[in-house]
């Protein structure tokens, strides 16, 4: 009797699944990324300057080692900040 209680109760605590994002560079083919487009670049940076992840971005794999690539060269052209100590966007 008490294992069904316990089984029901982590039932209920299991995350709800929501919807999985989806890739902004897959559903639209126009979309390009570069190192130059400082705005659409910018999104994917936290306060802090970090980059985002690609659970929090919703990059595929593919798109999301684009994306790091292309900040770290904006950054090495002085582009982007490299900390929040840098940020004057």
């Amino acid at each position: 009797m008490a294992r069904k209680i316990r089984k029901k109760i982590k039932k209920e605590k299991r995350r709800s699944t929501s919807k999985r994002k989806s890739c902004r560079y897959c559903t639209d083919k126009e979309l390009m990324i570069d190192y130059k487009l400082i705005r659409q670049l910018g999104s994917f940076l936290s306060e802090r300057g970090k980059i985002a992840p690609r659970r929090i971005s919703g990059n595929c794999a593919y798109h999301q080692r684009r994306v790091v690539e292309a900040v770290k060269r904006a950054r090495l052209l002085a582009l982007l900040p490299y900390t929040a100590a840098h940020a004057t966007l």
